[in-house]
């Protein structure tokens, strides 16, 4: 009986142990600065592979210091890891995000598959979850998804990972590939001219050259906006809600214009199809409450 309850104090001890573990902050800061170092528009690629090859240095003296224990430890190591160009330090990224999503499932698993794509194509092999897009010169720099073998994983498995099916990596390729909008509005300086673009490449589908997604057009509207050509941008909003009605961003943005060139009603009109779209939209909230 003493021994049953020795066990379970010790039990208790070791849960307490691990829960007061607190995260790596050096780690953290590691991998906070090499994802906002990929975020810079002038990257500097010769200091960002040194600041990488140190960062990877420091965390294997922690993992030989035991520094790493927590699962965001082991997810911030892989992260490190990851953007090196050879096999150990691709390896060593697979084995610390495996060993965060032991300790934590619920933290991002998208990482994971990359990490295993990578470590595969660094070794010359095809990847399995299909995570890794490669530009060809060969084929004037367009993207291709790096060659996979797809008997390896399941749909399924891709979907746990948050990877995209097979067919949808196919049109996640495609449209990779489109040209922008913004591209042939720069060629030509015309608004009109781009919407007329706009709405014959609408009616292609699939077929379409350019990207005239929801966010492809709306991208290019925040372009114009940005610019000052606000009555240019307007065009463009209005009609992205005219082609995804039932997209809540699309007549937030077009609200946002609106409320830019002073046409207050029209723009709550605008922010309340928003929220109804989508009930969770803070933005058209706060707006709608603020023009009472």
């Amino acid at each position: 009986m003493k021994k049953t309850i020795f066990q379970a104090l010790l039990l208790m001890l070791c849960s307490l142990q691990a829960f007061s573990q607190t995260d790596n902050v050096e780690l953290q800061k590691m991998a906070d600065d090499d994802q906002n170092s990929r975020m810079k528009s002038d990257i500097n690629w010769i200091i960002l592979n040194k600041e990488d090859s140190l960062r990877r240095v420091r965390v294997f003296e922690l993992l030989k210091e035991k520094k790493v224990q927590t699962a965001k430890d082991y997810f911030n190591s892989g992260v490190v890891f990851q953007h090196g160009n050879d096999t150990i330090s691709s390896g060593m990224a697979v084995k610390t995000f495996k060993k965060a999503l032991e300790l934590d499932p619920s933290l991002n698993r998208w990482w994971y598959a990359a990490a295993v794509d990578r470590d595969l194509m660094r070794k010359g092999e095809p990847q399995i979850y299909g995570t890794q897009y490669t530009k060809n010169k060969s084929t004037n720099d367009k993207w291709a998804r790096y060659k996979i073998d797809p008997t390896k994983v399941t749909d399924e498995e891709r979907q746990y990972y948050s990877v995209e099916t097979l067919a949808q990596q196919v049109e996640k390729e495609r449209q990779m590939n489109l040209k922008t909008i913004s591209s042939y509005y720069d060629s030509n300086k015309s608004a009109d001219k781009t919407i007329e673009l706009i709405k014959k490449e609408f009616k292609k589908g699939i077929k379409s050259e350019y990207d005239i997604s929801e966010e492809g057009v709306n991208e290019f509207g925040y372009n114009l906006l940005n610019q000052n050509k606000n009555e240019e941008a307007l065009k463009i909003f209005k009609l992205n809600t005219e082609f995804y009605p039932n997209g809540y961003n699309t007549h937030d943005s077009y609200g946002e214009c609106l409320m830019k060139l002073g046409q207050k009603e029209k723009a709550i009109k605008a922010y309340k199809k928003s929220l109804a779209l989508n009930p969770e939209n803070s933005t058209a909230k706060q707006i709608i409450s603020e023009n009472k």
